[in-house]
């Protein structure tokens, strides 16, 4: 009988703490300092400190956004500046305190931070607490809690870094949940307390919550977004329990739950939600599909990213299902921006994928992820597409449609030739190839299925970019930051295409894409109906220029 691997095998430790603490930390917070930042007297020829002759006001500014150790360091210039550092809101990072490179054991970073925490009288505008292992010093942190709700701390990242052991779940201090004052906090690896000790315990400023690698029941999230009145921005990550999620909220605009065991989530009564993604929820034990359940929520605008075969998604009580003759009843007429991913060698995923257009009628940009398939189940072709018919959102009101890890296959080439021959006011298309690692075909093979395309009956006039990528199948994993950044209209487009007017005719500008984005594509061509010589690049674009006439936008059914 083989011997089980032993706990102090380094890579066993590395799969069980380093890399997901690594998942975790990509979707923390940056917090509000500056590293790079160095204080300097600026002495005239006189030989005047400038600096020091500013007022107070202005020194705590500058002092505020310096990292806790620097900041501290200001108090050794001269007795005012003690002044100005102790009555300064600073920023507690557990990372800054050591230099750059160095490294320490869990103690030693307990004992820094105990440190700061008795010299300074607060308040404290920040502090993030990731480094240290804070299971084996439980009296420290129930200490660190005390004083930072009499402090009055703003912005909290308590992250515990797991054992290499894996053990159980360290139990979340209840004394968190005492600090009223929190406006940003995000809790990992956690064991959440048990919600009936809580007693009347809320969050009456708290905005943003993220919740990472929590061991959690059903009950706890739904509580504390309940005692979160001010609650805009929920994110949810590794949650290693099959939970059922109930959303009844006035204030939540954005929530995004990402590598989450669920069982279902239900949006109850969220009357100014903006944004619901689901990125990469995992399925339960025993395979059931997560239930996505849409109720109240009037303002929804941007929906993803929905896993045919994986999601069964409920409106206003009822299933939607393959083949269903959609009612009014069963169509949210706010969403603008729906992403899907799709097996198109899967059969009944395919057939899902009408069903889902038809429940969003205003439907304005479509970005499809072509999943993975081992094993394809035959072809549905254009004729399976044709008998479909027209789809409202498609033909009247789409305007932008993304295609991620082309396969070539004729499932893919079947739908988009149908989107092509029935969009009215189509405008942008790209079409991305999977990383050729992951497909026989080489990406000019993939391209060629595409340039012949046959353009006799599409219905628009539209930029059609063709390009590649060296990431990985199923693309980079989804991050907060891009969903919860309320100044991009669209986080889940892989390109933005930007247009200008450059004399009797538009010319269409590279598409520039998002800065968070982390696939890296390869060259591709843009084509306007038959292809045209020009390069562009998806995520990271080359210059790429194609002429193209904008087609009027014909009338369609009023929207929200």
């Amino acid at each position: 009988m083989a011997r089980p691997p032993s706990t102090a095998d380094p890579h066993l430790q590395y799969r069980r703490t380093e890399r997901p603490s690594s998942f975790i930390h990509s979707n923390l917070p940056d917090p509000p300092v500056s590293t790079t930042a160095r204080l300097r007297a600026a002495l005239t020829s006189g030989g005047v400190d400038r600096i020091s002759r500013l007022p107070d006001s202005l020194l705590r500014e500058i002092v505020s956004r310096l990292p806790a150790k620097d900041a501290a360091r200001t108090a050794l210039l001269a007795a005012r500046w003690r002044g100005v550092w102790r009555s300064t809101p600073i920023a507690l990072v557990d990372t800054h305190l050591l230099p750059n490179g160095a490294s320490a054991s869990s103690l030693d970073v307990t004992a820094t931070v105990s440190h700061i925490l008795a010299a300074h009288p607060g308040p404290f505008r920040c502090v993030h607490l990731t480094r240290g292992r804070m299971g084996e010093h439980p009296a420290h942190l129930r200490l660190w809690l005390r004083l930072l709700a009499a402090r009055g701390v703003q912005e909290l990242v308590l992250v515990n870094r797991p054992s290499p052991s894996g053990d159980v779940p360290v139990p979340l201090p209840k004394t968190l949940f005492t600090i009223s004052t929190l406006t940003r906090l995000y809790i990992g690896v956690w064991k959440f307390p048990d919600a009936a000790g809580l007693g009347g315990a809320s969050f009456p400023h708290l905005r943003e919550l993220g919740i990472c690698s929590v061991a959690v029941e059903t009950g706890d999230i739904d509580l504390v977004v309940a005692r979160s009145p001010a609650l805009e921005i929920l994110n949810i990550q590794g949650t290693m329990n099959g939970v059922h999620l109930r959303l009844i909220s006035k204030s939540l605009r954005c929530v995004q739950i990402c590598a989450f065991v669920l069982e279902s989530v239900e949006v109850v009564s969220a009357p100014c939600l903006e944004r619901l993604i689901l990125s990469e929820c995992l399925s339960t034990a025993g395979g059931s599909c997560t239930t996505v359940k849409i109720g109240n929520a009037p303002k929804l605008t941007l929906f993803g990213k929905l896993e045919t075969g994986k999601y069964a998604l409920e409106i206003q009580d009822t299933v939607i299902r393959a083949g269903i003759k959609t009612g009014p009843s069963m169509m949210v007429t706010s969403v603008k921006t729906l992403s899907l991913k799709v097996r198109f060698g899967v059969h009944n995923d395919v057939k899902m994928v009408p069903a889902l257009l038809k429940c969003f009628p205003c439907l304005e940009a479509l970005h499809i992820m072509s999943g993975k398939c081992d094993h394809p189940a035959g072809k549905l072709n254009l004729e399976f597409w044709e008998e479909v018919g027209p789809i409202v959102g498609v033909r009247l009101r789409m305007k932008v449609m993304t295609f991620l890890d082309y396969h070539a296959q004729q499932d893919e080439i079947a739908f988009l030739q149908y989107i092509f021959q029935n969009a009215q006011v189509l405008k942008y298309v790209l079409v991305s190839a999977v990383n050729p690692r992951y497909t026989p075909l080489s990406n000019d093979d993939m391209f060629n299925t595409l340039y012949g395309l046959s353009d006799d009956l599409w219905l628009s006039k539209f930029s059609f970019a063709i390009g590649g990528t060296h990431g990985p199948e199923g693309g980079e994993p989804w991050t907060f930051q891009r969903g919860a950044n309320f100044s991009d209209s669209d986080p889940l487009a892989p390109v933005k295409f930007i247009i200008r007017a450059a004399g009797p005719e538009t010319h269409q500008q590279k598409p520039q894409a998002d800065k968070t984005q982390q696939q890296k594509p390869q060259a591709a061509k843009t084509r306007q109906q038959k292809p045209q010589a020009a390069k562009t690049r998806q995520q990271k674009p080359q210059a790429a220029i194609a002429k193209t006439r904008q087609q009027k936008p014909k009338a369609g059914n009023r929207c929200n």
